[in-house]
């Protein structure tokens, strides 16, 4: 009987192939030749992952070794054929209008089972199975890749189709939203309010919005760095660089205006406009911060804050190609440049795209 599967599938009648490998399915299911049969007519009807997947099992399990071969060739066949697809189908999404624009895709926390996770993004990104787990998060945003967003897209799709969540942004378009430094809060009423603020040139003027404007606000604290001396374990002297402080950082973010309001604990003029605490001028910056930050949720109960921005900057900081190439729009006095500062842009401007699709 298997030879008249093999003879059928020989001269391409797969439908008279599968009606002889039926009943020997029934009969003994865990046979490897039937097996085997059963995987070049998933192959042929073009059901390649499954195919792969069979061939690869009995590469593991066989201990023919004419199975073993014909196995490893399907193997081999499958996976030349899946590469070709891929790359045919990257191709056609790179060859679209601005495609080749760099842009990066970041991860979201998945839901489904972790394991079953872990392989479909294996597959999708052709990592192994540890290593795709360890790349899943299960809070917060993970930055994962950059590179063209046509590929990007690509990639994106497919693991939105596998329910792990992700999206994805051009560097061009975070460019494009506008930054503006509050300096103080001009006025605030129930539903609108006024803030004094510098645009990108450094000009000063007042702008106003309306509360139910603000999406979401993100918050984070960027480390501020200083040369200090120490002794090694020798007891020679020797300079390190060492967190000191935190410079804190809130943004409002109001995709309606393509814009970006950014408060800033140090730049903040609390004694100037409305007021923000008593005394404002007599108290700590610490403290006149947290009163800022107590008093922005009165006028946005319903706005999501981010507050995860360390661990997601723990995921983009080596990767200096993409940080260097975003302007921070973050002027904290640093004897060198920071990329935690472009790392807060990239949070913030993405938390902007989420709220823009």
């Amino acid at each position: 009987m298997l030879d008249d599967v093999a003879a059928a599938i020989e001269r391409q009648d797969y439908q008279a192939a599968n009606q002889l490998l039926q009943p020997l399915l029934a009969e003994n299911p865990q046979n490897p030749w039937v097996q085997f049969y059963l995987a070049k007519l998933q192959e042929v009807s073009g059901e390649l992952e499954t195919a792969q997947k069979m061939y690869l099992t009995l590469l593991k399990e066989a201990n023919n070794q004419k199975l073993m071969m014909q196995a490893r060739q399907g193997w081999q066949r499958v996976e030349s054929t899946i590469q070709a697809q891929r790359q045919s189908d990257i191709a056609q999404a790179t060859a679209e209008p601005n495609s080749n624009q760099i842009g990066v895709l970041v991860l979201e926390p998945v839901s489904i089972d972790k394991t079953v996770a872990a392989q479909k993004f294996a597959q999708i990104m052709q990592i192994d199975p540890y290593t795709a787990r360890l790349k899943l998060p299960s809070r917060g945003w993970r930055f994962y890749k950059s590179g063209a967003i046509g590929e990007l897209k690509f990639l994106g799709q497919k693991l939105n189709a596998a329910g792990i969540p992700c999206f994805w942004t051009t560097i061009a378009e975070i460019e494009q939203i506008r930054v503006f430094q509050v300096n103080y809060f001009q006025s605030v009423q129930i539903s609108t309010a006024t803030v004094f603020c510098e645009n990108e040139q450094g000009q000063i003027g007042a702008l106003n919005f309306n509360w139910s404007e603000v999406s979401d606000r993100a918050i984070g604290l960027l480390p501020i760095f200083e040369q200090v001396v120490d002794r090694n374990a020798r007891g020679k002297l020797q300079r390190k660089t060492r967190t000191q402080d935190y410079a804190h950082f809130c943004d409002l973010i109001i995709p309606s205006r393509n814009c970006i309001l950014r408060l800033h604990d140090n730049s903040y003029q609390y004694d100037k406009g409305v007021t923000i605490a008593p005394l404002a001028s007599q108290t700590t910056i610490r403290i006149n911060w947290n009163s800022l930050l107590d008093f922005l949720p009165k006028y946005t109960p319903a706005t999501q804050i981010w507050s995860d921005f360390a661990a997601f900057g723990e995921t983009v900081i080596d990767k200096p190609e993409i940080l260097e190439s975003i302007n921070s729009h973050i002027h904290i006095l640093r004897r060198a440049k920071s990329n935690w500062d472009s790392a807060f842009q990239l949070y913030s401007a993405l938390i902007f795209t989420k709220a823009t699709q």
